[in-house]
């Protein structure tokens, strides 16, 4: 909304109009004023002078600071914006229309990079899910069975040799069965299909269990129970942040327990992953992909994803997503 009344005067006719005063002004008052300068300047000449000049560029100062504030707190304003956190806009302020129109300027190229930013994340993410799921697939398929394959190999080959051979060949045989195992974990983690398959809730109980199972870590979830049905984007977007959240708790936090909780309410869909470790720097990790990815992905579904640190110890990751209007 563009505001009303608008001053009629430029910022470049309202400095001009301040230094033409000022100039009058100090030009009137030697006219009028009884003081005079000698052809040799005397030291009380001189005093007087330079009160003056100093009277005349100290009032300058003031008043062209003053004409000139509003764009420095406009440009204070601007450093602070940041494009991970949508939403942020510039009040227009007072200062002459040049400030006004650039404030509306300044947030209309907000809003734009916003969109941009939005809309390339999309496609970026949507690149990336289909990268995922394509190696997931490859894994599964394809080196998955062929440790498969070996395994089998390997339990007719133990029927054939001595038991001491057959000893060594089982003790093979298992280390190729765990290994197929590790396949088929980072083939799931790769590609949810319990997402797809079971829905949000039953995919992030099963993601928790298998943090809480690997990493020894005690996981309390708190999900509500009545979530109303959900565009496959923001389940996708909720599932892959708690997965990261964990992750980074698993690998940084030294933790002993961390909260899952997920619940809607006034039309906001609220996930709070928090736990009790040392804490993240945020500083040291926040360029890391992982955390970029978290930021992305809550922009995607036009949501808000905050991490600070929690009370009394540990770190707290917020998301935020309206589902009016979330993206489908």
């Amino acid at each position: 909304m563009r505001a009303v009344n608008l001053p009629v005067v430029s910022l470049y006719w309202r400095v001009f109009v301040i230094n033409a005063v000022l100039v009058l002004g100090a030009t009137a008052t030697l006219a009028l004023s009884p003081a005079t300068v000698s052809a040799q300047l005397q030291t009380g000449e001189v005093l007087v002078l330079a009160v003056g000049v100093v009277s005349v560029l100290v009032l300058n100062f003031l008043l062209v600071r003053r004409t000139l504030d509003p764009l420095e707190r406009l440009t204070r304003l601007m450093r602070r914006v940041d494009l991970v956190r949508p939403g942020s806009r510039i009040a227009a302020t007072g200062g002459g229309t040049e400030v006004v129109e650039l404030t509306h300027t300044f947030n209309q190229m907000l809003e734009r990079l916003e969109a941009e930013r939005r809309e390339s994340g999309r496609r970026a993410i949507q690149a990336q899910e289909q990268e995922r799921r394509r190696i997931a697939l490859e894994l599964h398929d394809e080196v998955g069975q062929l440790l498969t394959g070996v395994v089998l190999g390997l339990d007719g080959l133990a029927r054939t040799v001595d038991p001491q051979v057959g000893e060594r060949v089982a003790a093979l045989q298992d280390m190729v069965r765990q290994g197929a195992e590790h396949v088929r974990e980072i083939a799931r983690g790769l590609r949810p299909e319990s997402l797809e398959e079971l829905g949000l809730r039953s995919a992030l109980i099963g993601l928790i269990a298998g943090v809480g199972a690997r990493g020894r870590l005690v996981v309390r979830r708190r999900i509500d129970p009545d979530l109303p049905a959900l565009p496959p984007d923001v389940e996708l977007v909720v599932y892959r942040v708690v997965q990261e959240s964990l992750t980074n708790v698993l690998r940084h936090a030294a933790a002993s327990e961390v909260e899952v909780a997920l619940r809607q309410h006034d039309g906001v869909l609220e996930l709070r992953v928090r736990d009790d470790g040392v804490g993240l720097d945020l500083d040291a990790v926040r360029g890391g992909r992982g955390l970029a990815g978290m930021f992305e992905r809550a922009l995607y579904v036009g949501g808000r994803l905050e991490i600070e640190p929690a009370s009394p110890a540990g770190t707290s990751v917020t998301l935020t997503v309206p589902l009016t209007g979330a993206a489908g």
